[in-house]
């Protein structure tokens, strides 16, 4: 952070930010490739899979192209889906929509209902049996370059600022970790991947990226209630034309079950509450007989990548490459990227590998752009590329008929009936003014079913030092009361599904508070803010969610 501060360095073949799917998957495949190589994985959790929040139902295909024998290493993926649950639902009731016309892409069938957080602790294990080193609690907080300006590394292990950003009495500065090459596999909106997209114009050509907030419970249901490798996913009611989005609720072992909910953050109404919005839907009496007698254990929040194949950046830069959600490999009608993750981790790997064993250091991986452009991710990705620019132009309807049958035409014959539709405007951008729109009256959460967010965010056992800096800055403190306010009835105080903004006091006593020891890491704020003013920068290391087998 500090230019002038002088820190030691220590020397990599490869310095991988992340230790996700992504990132672990690189770090085992570079070191099968050569054992001798050196390889270091940083975590900004504080262990490996803190902060990991996904579904999530894995398609194995990436881990089977990774470790094949992964059945036979003791993996935490013992659930396999045993049935596949579509409904539309209403007020009252649901409509189930037949499996048989859905194209074959869409069929979990030898899919597993995981804890993501729990596979990547596994193959965290499975790393260091390699002699990867694996650094959790280090928050990766800026990338050093090159003199050509080149990416040489990153700046972890940093603490001890004070709230004014400056060096406090217990100043750590942290250490440089540098390496012929750095992967940047943070994750959805990580900070030093959208640094690397700015400096490089990574998304020059290409549509905006757009994003999804998924919010996810885990529960302890009544036995009579479980049915393990259960697979529902739910449209329609409460969102109804307010967003699009939609629920899942998964079944795993012993006796739980994961409840999510997602909402589009193209919403237009300022007045949605997103998380309101999921409380509401577990009410629905379909859910709320499943839930009954039971009772949540956890809570978590993160925003998904839903720009898919045209709004994938260039994914490559001096010294350095974009994995995974880092780049946005999401699979949106399938609701699964953990696979593609993995894939382009063991694709950089690949790349780094032969980059390193021709004896080059901090120049582009083209190699590994052409896997992701012309393989098994391209193959996954291109063919379902219409479905989120439909939902978001012309609603669901138009998203389930033409895009299911986009998705048959291009399964069928490789030709798009649409060619590739444009996102167009960003989720900030789509945000409308309050004046147009209507506030939208929500029950108050009952403390069975539904929970108010501070309660909820106790589930997720989030932790921040109180005396750090807030690491959600505003680049200009007046804009939420001066502009978002009377123009937005500023929706941060609804957007956050961590009650880390707030508006206190009213006209002109009125003062925006962040409230940042709440913050559960999600990003929405630095994607959904109609006026792009908060930029989310890592806290220091460790702190954040403490996820559990979520």
């Amino acid at each position: 952070m500090f230019d002038s501060v002088e820190r030691e360095a220590m020397d990599y073949d490869v310095v991988i930010v992340g230790a996700g799917p992504a990132g672990l998957s690189a770090a085992i495949r570079l070191k099968q490739l050569d054992p001798d190589l050196s390889v270091v994985v940083l975590e900004k959790g504080s262990e490996v899979g803190a902060h990991i929040l996904s579904g999530a139902v894995l398609d194995p295909v990436g881990l089977d192209a990774l470790l094949p024998d992964w059945r036979d290493r003791g993996a935490p993926i013992t659930v396999p889906v045993t049935e596949d649950n579509f409904y539309l639902l209403g007020p009252a009731g649901q409509l189930r929509i037949p499996n048989w016309p859905m194209p074959p892409l869409m069929s979990n069938h030898g899919a597993y209902i995981v804890s993501m957080g729990n596979v990547c602790r596994w193959m965290a294990q499975v790393a260091e049996g390699l002699g990867v080193e694996i650094f959790p609690g280090m928050a990766a907080s800026s990338l050093v370059w090159r003199d050509d300006g080149s990416v040489k590394g990153v700046v972890a292990g940093e603490f001890g600022l004070g709230p004014d950003r400056r060096p406090g009495p217990n100043y750590e500065p942290g250490m440089q970790l540098l390496g012929k090459y750095v992967l940047l596999a943070e994750g959805v909106r990580g900070s030093l991947s959208k640094q690397a997209i700015a400096r490089f114009g990574l998304d020059k050509g290409v549509e905006p990226q757009k994003y999804g907030i998924g919010m996810k419970e885990l529960w302890e249901i009544d036995p009579a209630r479980h049915r393990p490798g259960t697979v529902t996913h739910t449209m329609g009611w409460p969102l109804g034309s307010n967003a699009g989005g939609g629920s899942f609720i998964y079944h795993l072992d012993n006796n739980q079950v994961y409840v999510g909910f997602v909402v589009h953050l193209n919403y237009r109404n300022p007045y949605l509450y997103p998380y309101m919005e999921f409380q509401r839907f577990k009410h629905h009496p379909m859910v709320a007989e499943l839930l009954q007698g039971g009772k949540r254990i956890a809570y978590g929040a993160r925003a998904i990548t839903e720009g898919g194949w045209q709004s994938l950046p260039k994914l490559t830069f001096p010294g350095g490459a974009l994995l995974g959600c880092a780049a946005g490999m999401v699979n949106v009608p399938r609701i699964k990227g953990n696979h593609n993750a993995m894939l382009s981790g063991k694709a950089a790997a690949e790349a780094v590998h032969a980059a390193i064993a021709a004896g080059r250091a901090g120049d582009e991986l083209t190699d590994y752009e052409t896997a992701v452009r012309t393989g098994p991710i391209a193959r996954d990705l291109k063919p379902v590329r219409n479905v989120k620019p439909l939902w978001s132009d012309h609603g669901l309807v138009a998203s389930l008929v033409g895009g299911g049958l986009d998705m048959w035409t291009q399964t069928l014959t490789g030709l798009s009936l649409f060619g590739t539709l444009r996102h167009g405007k960003t989720d900030a951008a789509a945000t409308e003014k309050a004046h147009r729109h209507k506030p939208i009256d929500y029950p108050r959460p009952d403390g069975v079913l539904s929970f108010d967010r501070l309660t909820n965010v106790a589930f997720s056992f989030t932790n921040h030092d109180h005396s750090q800096p807030a690491h959600l800055t505003l680049a200009d403190p007046d804009v939420p009361i001066r502009v978002n306010l009377p123009e937005y009835a500023e929706p941060a105080q609804r957007y956050c599904p961590a009650g880390v903004y707030e508006v206190v006091g009213e006209g002109a006593a009125a003062r925006f508070q962040i409230n940042f020891q709440n913050c559960v890491h999600c990003k929405t704020c630095d994607i959904k803010d109609p006026s792009q003013n908060i930029t989310w920068v890592t806290p220091q290391g460790g702190d954040g969610p403490n996820y559990p087998n979520m």
